[in-house]
């Protein structure tokens, strides 16, 4: 006990936060580079440093030079070379529950997110059944203005006969990417960077890939429809979802696009209207 209290006396609480925070930032660190391959690099130089504190011990002059130089220029080298992952990691910070409380500016209710969806699952219902091969790309808090550069810009309220015309083959827009935000279709035939997942089968044609690759780079939901086989699949954070139906399509959208504490609120004015009712 007096060891306890002593110990108390010199540990502040600002310490045990101080730990905590520092805790905390290893742990999230650690699960982003095991997501990529990064990874990899990461165990190569603890092996490197084990060695670095080897050569020190036993006086290794020359080995303690070299990998002490290799050392100080392997740090530069690694924020050049992963520098696409230090930005996805970033960019998954900037997302996170911290990363939401700056953000102030979606105000889209939860009405107007299900009728976008109820309309873009109506579309890509008919597409599917044509075997028409389409790719939208639905932007969430990630803004991707330079996506929307790439392509031909509409800027107009969505609906069913817009979505399914742009896709129509042989029309000037029928090639590329669609980009809505909220309720509106921003641009037409858009360009979105490939995955750069190497462990990809051959079956994962062109739209698949883009799809993967703007899911990697950006919280946005791509919605991509087969022209082979008309085949509905959703990527979202670097993982595709496949054999999707209109209807499981629909379910999935509202999960990822109304979060539960939007649905909460909904639920409460709906309990209040009727209250007022009676």
């Amino acid at each position: 006990m007096d060891y306890l209290h002593r110990l108390m006396q010199f540990v502040r609480i600002q310490d045990c936060l101080d730990i905590l925070i520092v805790a905390y930032i290893i742990y999230k660190a650690i699960g982003l580079l095991r997501e990529t391959r990064a990874m990899q690099l990461i165990k190569g130089i603890v092996v490197l440093l084990a060695i670095f504190q080897l050569s020190v011990w036993l006086q290794l002059s020359v080995l303690n030079y070299i990998l002490m130089n290799t050392l100080q220029f392997g740090v530069i080298a690694m924020l050049i070379v992963f520098q696409p992952e230090l930005r996805r990691g970033l960019e998954k910070v900037g997302r996170s529950k911290f990363g939401q409380i700056l953000n102030l500016t979606n105000l889209t209710s939860p009405e107007e997110i299900t009728k976008t969806i109820d309309i873009i699952s109506e579309s890509v219902s008919t597409l599917s059944k044509n075997r028409i091969g389409a790719l939208i790309v639905i932007e969430r808090k990630t803004k991707i203005r330079d996506i929307v550069r790439t392509g031909i810009r509409i800027d107009s309220e969505i609906s069913p006969e817009l979505l399914v015309n742009i896709f129509v083959p042989n029309t000037p827009l029928h090639d590329g990417a669609v980009v809505v935000r909220e309720n509106r279709i921003m641009a037409a035939a858009c360009f979105l960077p490939l995955t750069q997942n190497q462990d990809l089968t051959l079956e994962f044609g062109t739209r698949h890939r883009a799809a993967l690759g703007m899911s990697e780079t950006s919280d946005a939901v791509v919605i991509v429809v087969s022209e082979e086989t008309g085949k509905i699949s959703i990527a979202l954070e670097g993982s595709l979802t496949r054999n999707l139906t209109p209807a499981s399509l629909t379910r999935a959208l509202l999960k990822i696009l109304i979060p539960a504490q939007k649905k909460n609120k909904q639920a409460r004015k709906m309990l209040l209207w009727k209250g007022r009712a009676g």
